[in-house]
C-alpha cells in the first residue's frame, strides 16, 4: 500500500469511526420451492401371496465411478438412507487437451502482461487465449499492465479489444489506476478503448481524484483537456478532486498547481465536504498560504 493509498484509508477508517455497522434489513420468509423432480414409491417388501420379495442390489458407486462421471460432465443419482435424490455432483465441459491448452495460454497472458513483454503477449492473443481473462484477484492483463506502465502491451491488448473499464475485486480498473501512477502514456493508450469515465473505485472516486491528491500534475493537465471528466465528481468521503488534493495533499508547488488547473477547468470552489468545510477553509487550517491566496483570487 502506497503512502498515498494510506490517506484514503484512514480517512475512510476515520468517518466510519464510532458508527454502529449497519445490518442488513430482514427479508421475508419464503419458503422453500418444490422439487421438480417426483420420485415413485417405494415397491412393496413382500409380493401378493406373502413371499418375501428379492432385493435389488445398487451396484457400488465407486470414487473411480464418480471421477469418471465427473469427467463426462454426468449427474450422478445418489441413494442415501433416506430418500433417493439426484445430485448434480459437478456439470462441466468434458475434459479436452484444447481446454488445457487454452487455460495455459490465458496464464501466459496474464504473466506476459504483468511483466510488460509485448512479444508474448501477441504470441498469447494469436494463440487463442481470451483478452480479459482473469486472475485469482480478478485482474484482467489490461489492469496488470496499467498496474506496471507496460504501454506498449497495454496497446497491443486494446487493439485485440481489451474492456478498460474492467474491475478486480478491489475495484481498480485499467482506467482508474492511470489515476493512481499518473501514467499520462498509459491513459492516452486507453482512451481508444473508449473508457467510461464515470466508473468510481471502491472509494467511489473518477481517476481525477487520486491523481489530484497524488500531486500527478502532468496527468492532471491531460485528462482535464483531452475527456469531458467530471471535476466536481464527490466520492463516498464527500470530497471532490479539489477538496482532496487540499486535504490530503502537502500544499507543495504540485499540489498548487493541480489546484490552479481544477480551477482554470470550472471546479466548483465553495462546494463543501460532509461537514460543510470548503476547500479554502481546509488550506487556511492547514497553514497552505499559496493554495488558500489561489481560491480567495477567484471569490
Amino acid at each position: 500500500m502506497t503512502r498515498a493509498e494510506d490517506g484514503e484509508e484512514v480517512a475512510e477508517r476515520g468517518r466510519r469511526a464510532g458508527r454502529v455497522p449497519r445490518g442488513l434489513p430482514n427479508a421475508p420468509h419464503r419458503a422453500a420451492a418444490p422439487c421438480p423432480i417426483s420420485f415413485p414409491a417405494p415397491p412393496p417388501t413382500s409380493t401378493a401371496n406373502g413371499t418375501p420379495r428379492p432385493v435389488r442390489r445398487r451396484p457400488h458407486l465407486s470414487a473411480a465411478r464418480i471421477r469418471a462421471g465427473l469427467r463426462a460432465g454426468i449427474g450422478i443419482a445418489v441413494r442415501t438412507k433416506t430418500a433417493t435424490t439426484l445430485s448434480v455432483l459437478r456439470t462441466r465441459t468434458p475434459w479436452s487437451p484444447r481446454s488445457t491448452t487454452m487455460h495455459a495460454l490465458d496464464r501466459a497472458l496474464l504473466e506476459a502482461a504483468r511483466h510488460g513483454d509485448t512479444d508474448a503477449v501477441r504470441a498469447a492473443l494469436d494463440g487463442g487465449a481470451a483478452v480479459d481473462t482473469r486472475d485469482a484477484h480478478r485482474r484482467t492483463p489490461l489492469l496488470l499492465a496499467a498496474l506496471g506502465d507496460h504501454v506498449t502491451a497495454a496497446e497491443v491488448l486494446v487493439a485485440a479489444g481489451a474492456d478498460p473499464n474492467a474491475q478486480d475485486d478491489r475495484d481498480d480498473s485499467p482506467w482508474l489506476v492511470t489515476g493512481v501512477t499518473g501514467s499520462v502514456a498509459m491513459m492516452r493508450a486507453l482512451l481508444p478503448a473508449g473508457p467510461d469515465l464515470t466508473v468510481t473505485n471502491r472509494f467511489g472516486g473518477t481517476s481525477l481524484i487520486p491523481a489530484a491528491e497524488r500531486g500527478h500534475v502532468g496527468y492532471v493537465r491531460a485528462v482535464l483537456r483531452e475527456t469531458d471528466i467530471d471535476v466536481d465528481h464527490v466520492n463516498r468521503l464527500g470530497w471532490t478532486a479539489l477538496l482532496e488534493a487540499v486535504i490530503l495533499g502537502d500544499g507543495g508547488s504540485a499540489q498548487q498547481e493541480i489546484v490552479e488547473l481544477l480551477i482554470t477547468a470550472g471546479a466548483t470552489l465553495d462546494l463543501p465536504d460532509e461537514d460543510g468545510v470548503s476547500a479554502l477553509r481546509h488550506a487556511v487550517r492547514h497553514g497552505y498560504t499559496e493554495i488558500a491566496d489561489l481560491l480567495k483570487a477567484i471569490r
